[in-house]
Formats: C-alpha cells, sequence, structure tokens
C-alpha cells in the first residue's frame, strides 16, 4: 500500500482527490490549516476505507508551513509516493484592487510552495525509482488574467519541464489544469457565481477521476474534459492581443460582482 500527501485537502479537489485514493487503498497524509476539519475528514476516510490517515496542519503561506510539509515528504520509514500539490486561493477585483502583500502571499502557495515540496518530494522518488507529483493548476495558465493567472502558467511550465528531467526514472510529474469546480473556491475568494453558465461547472470527483487517469498513461498535463480541452485548443489559435481583451471582459462577466 502507497502513501499520497495532500496539501489542500479538507475540501473541494483536494478532498476528491482523498475519497479517491482512500477508495483505491492509499494511505493518506492530509494538509490544510484547518485541524478540526482535517481530523473530522481523517476519521470518515479511515472508518470507511480502513486505511491510515495522518493529519498535518500547515498554512502554505507561511515558512514554517512549508517547512513542516517539507519534513514529512523527507521521511523514509513512511515515504510517500504521491504528491497532489492542490493548495491554492483567488483574489478579488482587478490587479491594483488587491494588496501586493496579498499577490505575493499567492505567489508563496502557488509557486515557492510547489517548487520547494516538489523538489523535496521528487529527490526521495527519484532514489526509490517510482513516484508521481500532480501540481494543480488551472485552465487559467492559458489566458492572460492576472497573478492568479500567471502563477498557474508557471506551475504548468514548471511541472513540465521537470517531468522532461526526470524522464525515464520512474517518477511521473503532471499539471491538472480544471476549469470550473463546484467547491468553496469562489466563495472563499469572494467571487461571485450565479453568472457563470451551467455547462462550464465540472464535477471534483469526475474531475480527479480523468485526473489520475492521465497520470497513469504518462500525461505531463491534463486537461481532464472535452468541454476545456476544446476551449484551451481554440486560446492556442488565437492572437494574444485578442486573448488579452476576451479574458478581461470574461472576467468582468464570470467573475467577482
Amino acid at each position: 500500500m502507497t502513501t499520497a500527501l495532500i496539501t489542500g485537502a479538507t475540501a473541494g479537489i483536494g478532498a476528491a482527490f482523498a475519497r479517491r485514493l482512500a477508495s483505491d487503498g492509499h494511505h493518506l497524509v492530509l494538509v490544510a490549516r484547518d485541524e478540526k476539519r482535517l481530523r473530522e475528514q481523517a476519521t470518515e476516510l479511515h472508518d470507511r476505507h480502513g486505511i491510515e490517515v495522518e493529519v498535518l496542519p500547515a498554512d502554505l503561506s507561511t515558512e514554517e508551513g512549508i517547512e513542516a510539509v517539507g519534513a514529512r515528504l523527507e521521511e523514509r520509514t513512511h515515504p510517500v509516493d504521491l504528491l497532489v500539490n492542490n493548495a491554492g486561493f483567488g483574489h478579488r477585483g482587478a490587479f491594483l484592487d488587491v494588496p501586493v502583500e496579498d499577490e505575493l502571499t499567492m505567489l508563496k502557495v502557488h509557486c515557492e510552495a510547489v517548487l520547494r515540496l516538489t523538489y523535496t518530494a521528487v529527490a526521495g522518488m527519484r532514489n526509490r525509482g517510482r513516484g508521481g507529483v500532480i501540481n494543480v493548476a488551472s485552465v487559467a495558465a492559458f489566458v492572460p488574467r492576472g497573478t492568479y493567472g500567471a502563477s498557474k502558467a508557471w506551475v504548468v511550465q514548471f511541472t513540465q519541464g521537470v517531468a522532461h528531467d526526470l524522464a525515464g526514472s520512474g517518477v511521473r510529474l503532471m499539471a491538472l489544469c480544471p476549469g470550473f469546480v463546484r467547491t468553496e473556491f469562489h466563495e472563499r475568494a469572494g467571487v461571485g457565481t450565479d453568472n457563470i453558465p451551467g455547462w462550464m461547472w465540472l464535477d471534483a470527483d469526475r474531475l480527479v477521476e480523468a485526473a489520475i487517469k492521465d497520470l497513469d498513461r504518462g500525461k505531463s498535463l491534463s486537461v481532464p474534459d472535452p468541454r476545456y480541452k476544446t476551449l484551451t485548443g481554440l486560446v492556442k489559435l488565437a492572437p494574444r492581443n485578442m486573448l488579452g481583451g476576451i479574458s478581461s471582459r470574461t472576467g468582468r462577466k464570470f467573475g467577482p460582482r
């Protein structure tokens, strides 16, 4: 039985990964800021699936939080075989409406934490000759749309670059790029969702199922839905200056109210 460590594990995509991996018989290390929710989740998954679940309260916007998760990834007696870097958040408002300190915090969580935890995890995985990392990005990575999109674009490029470097080592890396998923993400960001068309919403459990299949197939990039595959394909064909205008209008239409 293998062990998976999931950041941002108590809600949304992270919780869906926890449910799926537990049902497949993986032991879990669950990471989030809310210790109470972590322990409730751990008890439920243990009782339902009979797997071992560790809880690790940590805030990845802090040095202490990143170091705590990194220390667990360095453990050799109970090594982590799959890392899911899922922790993340969004901001309400355009660039100059958000304090720069908050933008830097986003980069800390979306970029620095992902880099450092990936680095620590794959070092041990390469020595063991097996393992996997899923870094959760977003389809926002493919359009020019502020710090959030830029940070997710970095996740995609970083993950695919490391995947190339580790080819043949037995360690697989994949960037996961979902679209709109029904989670707590938008509520926490203060973003209204009533004006988002129903066809754009994805189910978190189906998303995770598709992501795991793509990782097993050796993909370094997963856009796990035909609707968003089509949209991202069209984005690649569109001129960048036109994309900027569309992205801005879409953000005003489907973004904060």
